[in-house]
């Protein structure tokens, strides 16, 4: 069985009577605040197995990764989910990550597959995760005024410093091991580098009136980094 996608593989030959069929799923990872904001939480991470039908039609669908915000009135977009469906099985849907918090209004990160990081104004609060997909958004650090880090699949924002994305986890699906679904690292006002995206795709913060956050990388899940003051915010990766 062939043609699930970069993130949906790995079946192999099996018996044939039935498919005993190892599946990786991700969503897309959320957009990247703006202003000083938070980094985009990774698309819903799921790794399991499935038993599939000889001769079956299974429908795959592989979500697109949500655009930055592009005004302090909205959070970035939260990613498309994922996911596979078919008459025998139950859908297995992985959720797009939660957008980054802006300001001055959508301070708060977005829920999702992992959940966006707060803005730091405030310290604001950063979004939920999915239960068995991804972590939270970590919140957004007054001192040092640095947007929260994006949650990844394998662990919430901020979890490696302030503004840090999430990382990732690693699956060897494909035949060699890879990291996806980290969470993007949130912006910094104070000038330096941007803040570190999760390893597994996040994209790396961007820096008051400086340096663009960066975006996701595609077909990992990967959170766009935050936008800071002058700068836009970054577009998660697709799942």
């Amino acid at each position: 069985v062939t043609g699930f996608g970069y993130n949906i593989s790995g079946f192999g030959a099996f018996a044939s009577r039935g498919l005993s069929a190892s599946y990786l799923v991700i969503a897309g990872g959320g957009g990247g605040g703006f202003d000083d904001a938070g980094g985009g939480g990774a698309g819903g991470y799921i790794n399991s197995s499935e038993s599939l039908t000889v001769g079956n039609s299974y429908a795959v669908t592989v979500g697109g990764g949500g655009a930055g915000a592009t005004s302090g009135s909205a959070r970035g977009v939260v990613g498309s989910n994922s996911s596979i469906s078919g008459s025998d099985i139950t859908t297995i849907t992985s959720s797009g990550g939660g957008g980054g918090g802006s300001r001055p209004s959508e301070k708060t990160g977005g829920n999702g597959g992992s959940g966006g990081g707060g803005n730091y104004v405030s310290a604001d609060a950063g979004g939920t995760g999915t239960t068995n997909q991804g972590f939270a958004g970590g919140a957004g650090q007054i001192s040092g005024t640095i947007g929260g880090g994006g949650g990844g699949a394998g662990e919430a924002g901020n979890t490696d410093g302030a503004g840090h994305g999430g990382d990732g986890l690693s699956s060897s699906i494909t035949g060699s091991a890879v990291t996806r679904g980290g969470g993007g690292g949130g912006a910094t006002r104070s000038g330096g580098a941007g803040e570190a995206n999760g390893a597994g795709g996040g994209g790396v913060g961007g820096v008051n009136g400086s340096t663009n956050g960066t975006d996701g990388t595609a077909n990992t899940g990967g959170g766009g980094g935050g936008g800071a003051g002058g700068t836009p915010s970054a577009v998660g990766g697709d799942g």
